[in-house]
């Protein structure tokens, strides 16, 4: 009943694996901009789903094994940290986001804490209100979305 707010179980076998697997290794190859154009439906040939969003959210959280580097950098470009905060406001808001997802969402939160203070006092901006406001109100769609689903149900029986 709740799969598509909770996110896929790993242990599933299907032919969604082959899907998520192609995923995958379409999101490991894109950059900030790429993953902008996928979350917002641009890309024409992949639509957005569920672990389309999680991956990129994994993709920007995990550190590099060779170099133990954030995809995000304190020391980056100021337009490359825009982007990538742009980038998870606007997965907190896309109507396809999971609790999976908002737990990752919580997760860059709390990684990027220092690079989100740092740009915020170096260019003036709020993303660190504008990041804890787009959680919130991921967790409220979540929410709503479950509330939905429950009432949906017991219309169906």
């Amino acid at each position: 009943m709740f799969g598509n707010i909770l996110g896929k179980k790993k242990n599933e076998i299907s032919s969604q694996d082959e899907a998520h697997s192609q995923i995958i290794q379409r999101i490991s190859k894109m950059n900030l901009t790429d993953m902008r154009a996928y979350i917002n439906n641009r890309m024409g040939d992949i639509e957005v789903n569920e672990d389309g969003l999680i991956e990129i959210l994994r993709k920007l959280i995990t550190r590099d094994s060779e170099t133990s580097k954030r995809y995000i950098e304190i020391d980056d470009m100021d337009s490359k940290i825009k982007k990538g905060f742009d980038l998870v406001i606007s997965i907190a808001s896309h109507p396809k986001i999971t609790v999976v997802a908002v737990e990752l969402i919580q997760e860059f939160i709390i990684l990027y804490n220092d690079v989100i203070a740092k740009f915020d006092r170096d260019n003036k901006q709020i993303y660190e209100s504008k990041l804890k406001n787009a959680l919130s109100k991921a967790i409220s769609n979540i929410g709503e979305m479950t509330d939905l689903k429950r009432k949906m149900d017991v219309l169906g029986n």
